[in-house]
C-alpha cells in the first residue's frame, strides 16, 4: 500500500455509522403527580363525630308532657291555649316508636359531619328567604312634609292622657315614610345577596373592614397584650430615635450591613423606656426599637412632677454622668440626648454633666440607669426606721 493510499484509508470516514453504547436518558415515562389528591370513600360511620357517644334512641326517651310541664309552659313561657292544644294533638298523632327510629344517627356515607339546628336558616350556606314579588310597588314614593306633619297631628290627637315615652317610641317605630303598599316598605323585594353574619371571621377577606376602621398589625396586637396599653395610649407616647448608624458584621460570606436604631419612648407623665433594633431594612430596625422602647417602659420618680430627687452619679463603661436637681423654672440644661429623654419622661427642671467619654449609646443607658437609681425620701426614712412628714404641706394646709 503506497503512502497517499494509506493516508486516505486512515483519514477516511467509516462506512458504518457510530452508535451510542449507553443510553444517557431513560426512555421510561416519568410518573406524573396527579393534580388532585385521591379521595378514598369513607367507611360506614367514619363521617360521624368521634367525640359523640353512639347511644341508641328508644321510645322511652320521648316522654309526654305532664300537667306540671304544661303549667310551666303557660306560666313561664306564655304559651297560649291554642299552642298547648297543638302540642297535645302532635303527641297524639305521632308514635314515639317512629321518633325513635327516625332520630337515630345515620351511619351511611351521606351522613352530616356536623350537628346543627335545621330549623334556622344559615345566611351563607342555605338559600336565602326573599320577599315575594307581590311586595313590589312601582308607584311607591316618599311622603312630603305635609303628610308627615299630618301623621304627627293624628298621633297627638289620639294620644292618651297618661302618655309616656314608650308611646312615642312605638309611634316612631311604626311611622311610615312612604305612600303605597305597606309590605313594600316593611319587607321590600331585594336582589342583593345577604350580608355575612357576625362571628364568621374565616370568611372575611383580609384588609377589608368597616369604613374608617384601622387594621392593627399582629406585632402591635402582641405589644398591646404584653404591656396592657391600649392602641390610643401607645399612639400618645412620645418617641425619639436618638442613635441611628450603619453597622457591619464580617462573616465567611462577606460583610453583612445592617441599620442600628436606639429609641427612647415615654408618656411625658413619668414613664420612660429605651429600646434597640437592628435589621438589614431601616424600617424594620426602627419598628423593632420603637416596640422595644414601649415594652421596656419603667416608672421614673419625679419630685413635684418636674425634677429628680437629689443628685445622682452613675458610671456606664467609660461614661461618667451626674444628674442634678434644679428649682422651678430652671429648664433642662444638658446635651441633646439627655434633653430628649427628660422630655419623654416629663421632667422640666434638670442639669446634667457628662465627663470622660461621651459615647451616645452609653450616655443614654447611663441616663436611664441614673433616673431609676434615685434615692426617694420614703425609702431613706424606711431604712432609718423613721416616719417621713412633708412639713410644707402641713404648714401651707396642703396647698403645696
Amino acid at each position: 500500500m503506497s503512502g497517499p493510499t494509506l493516508l486516505r484509508f486512515v483519514f477516511s470516514r467509516s462506512a458504518t455509522p457510530s452508535r451510542c453504547l449507553r443510553n444517557l436518558h431513560s426512555s421510561n415515562k416519568l410518573a406524573q403527580r396527579p393534580d388532585f389528591p385521591k379521595i378514598l370513600p369513607k367507611a360506614p360511620g367514619e363521617a360521624l363525630r368521634k367525640d359523640v357517644a353512639r347511644v341508641p334512641t328508644t321510645a322511652n326517651d320521648f316522654k309526654a308532657y305532664s300537667e306540671e310541664d304544661k303549667k310551666k309552659l303557660s306560666t313561664h313561657f306564655n304559651y297560649t291555649p291554642a299552642q298547648l292544644a297543638a302540642i297535645e294533638a302532635g303527641e297524639a298523632a305521632i308514635d314515639p316508636k317512629d321518633l325513635a327510629e327516625q332520630a337515630t344517627m345515620r351511619e351511611d356515607s351521606f351522613a352530616f359531619e356536623y350537628y346543627d339546628d335545621f330549623a334556622t336558616i344559615h345566611p351563607v350556606i342555605d338559600k336565602p328567604v326573599r320577599a315575594p314579588e307581590e311586595n313590589y310597588d312601582p308607584k311607591m314614593r316618599y311622603k312630603n312634609e305635609d303628610e308627615i306633619a299630618e301623621d304627627f297631628v293624628k298621633f297627638i290627637e289620639e294620644m292618651p292622657e297618661d302618655a309616656t315615652r314608650l308611646d312615642y317610641m312605638k309611634f316612631t317605630d311604626n311611622l311610615r315614610l312612604t305612600v303605597g303598599k305597606e309590605e313594600a316598605e316593611r319587607n321590600p323585594v331585594s336582589s342583593l345577596a345577604p350580608a355575612i353574619p357576625k362571628g364568621l371571621e374565616s370568611l372575611k377577606q383580609p384588609g377589608i373592614g368597616k369604613p374608617g376602621e384601622v387594621e392593627v398589625d399582629p406585632a402591635m396586637k402582641r405589644l398591646m397584650r404584653q404591656t396592657g396599653f391600649s392602641l390610643d395610649e401607645i399612639r400618645r407616647f412620645r418617641v425619639k430615635n436618638l442613635v441611628v448608624h450603619r453597622v457591619v458584621n464580617q462573616t465567611r460570606m462577606g460583610k453583612i450591613q445592617s441599620i442600628y436604631y436606639l429609641t427612647v419612648a415615654g408618656n411625658m407623665r413619668g414613664l420612660l423606656g429605651i429600646g434597640e433594633g437592628k435589621s438589614t431594612e431601616a424600617e424594620d430596625a426602627r419598628r423593632q426599637a420603637h416596640y422595644a422602647a414601649i415594652r421596656n417602659v419603667q416608672p421614673i420618680p419625679r419630685y413635684e412632677d418636674r425634677t429628680i430627687f437629689g443628685d445622682v452619679k452613675v458610671k456606664m463603661g467609660a461614661v461618667e454622668l451626674e444628674l442634678m436637681t434644679r428649682p422651678p423654672g430652671f429648664g433642662i440644661r444638658c446635651q441633646d440626648k439627655i434633653f430628649e429623654m427628660c422630655r419623654c419622661a416629663g421632667i422640666s427642671d434638670l442639669a446634667a454633666r457628662v465627663t470622660r467619654s461621651r459615647n451616645p449609646m452609653n450616655t443614654i443607658k447611663a441616663t436611664f440607669k441614673a433616673l431609676l437609681s434615685q434615692r426617694i425620701p420614703d425609702e431613706v426614712a424606711r431604712g432609718l426606721g423613721k416616719k417621713l412628714v412633708d412639713v410644707r404641706k402641713v404648714y401651707y394646709g396642703g396647698n403645696v
